[in-house]
């Protein structure tokens, strides 16, 4: 029996759009937080499009077919609750000691590392034993942070009080105030410090960088108890991106390193 061919395209199409939809369908939704946290994600408050959080997630979801990251924009603050209510199942680019200690989840090394470093402004005479001694000098900070010489202790009163900080939520803000004599000290991800450089060239010259750290980021992906990926299969995604090059392509340019996954 032989069908109207206009009978025939339409069934043909209607398949191949129920094949689509059926594909889709079996796709996992996988839950992101994206809090503000330059240059891993920027302006989370207009839809999280921008930073290095979206390319890693855009490059996830075209290497396969199982799962869908998507981001859901949180604050750094407020992604501690995002989480435990299941608002999202994932958050990437944490530490387990920046506050997750008392929040049930199964961590993933994602083989990354930054590193937090000060930076003053250049003057005669001043070298690295400026950084010796922050007692005394006004610190210019990112609010919400976990900071090593502050006990990882995030409070903005302590931050205050203790450590002669004003606390902003930008770092071109802070490295600014130090190039105009409004803080002696700036503390800066060495991602951001690179990304800052190559847009405003005319500073480089103002500004000494630290050969102290203050801590090193190590990376890891925190996933919700009811997450709807496993750590194990998370890591082998990562492992994916590592191999074909992928992470290389992403992190190099901002002087994020790839280390040994332990």
């Amino acid at each position: 029996m032989f069908l109207p061919w206009r009978l025939a395209a339409g069934l043909t199409l209607w398949a191949l759009g129920t094949a689509v939809w059926t594909q889709a369908q079996a796709a996992q939704l996988v839950r992101v937080g994206a809090a503000h946290f330059p240059p891993y994600t920027v302006r989370p408050e207009q839809g999280a499009d921008t930073g290095l959080l979206p390319q890693l997630i855009e490059a996830l979801n075209a290497a396969q077919t199982d799962y869908q990251f998507v981001l859901v924009p949180t604050s750094i603050p407020r992604r501690f609750r995002d989480f435990e209510q299941g608002r999202v199942d994932m958050a990437i680019f944490e530490n387990p000691s920046w506050g997750w200690r008392e929040i049930a989840h199964t961590s993933v090394d994602m083989g990354l590392e930054d590193a937090e470093i000060f930076v003053a402004q250049r003057q005669p005479g001043r070298d690295e034993s400026y950084f010796s001694d922050l007692a005394g000098k006004r610190l210019a900070v990112f609010s919400g942070y976990h900071y090593a010489f502050a006990g990882f202790n995030p409070d903005p009163k302590n931050m205050a009080q203790h450590f002669n900080a004003t606390l902003t939520y930008s770092h071109d803000s802070n490295l600014l105030m130090v190039a105009r004599g409004r803080a002696d000290i700036a503390l800066v991800t060495r991602s951001y410090l690179s990304d800052f450089m190559v847009r405003n060239a005319d500073m480089a010259g103002q500004f000494l960088v630290s050969e102290r750290i203050d801590q090193v980021y190590h990376h890891y992906a925190l996933l919700r108890p009811r997450a709807p990926i496993t750590a194990e299969a998370f890591a082998a995604l990562l492992k994916g991106l590592r191999d074909n090059g992928q992470m290389l392509k992403i992190f190099e340019p901002y002087r994020i390193d790839l280390t040994p996954v332990l």
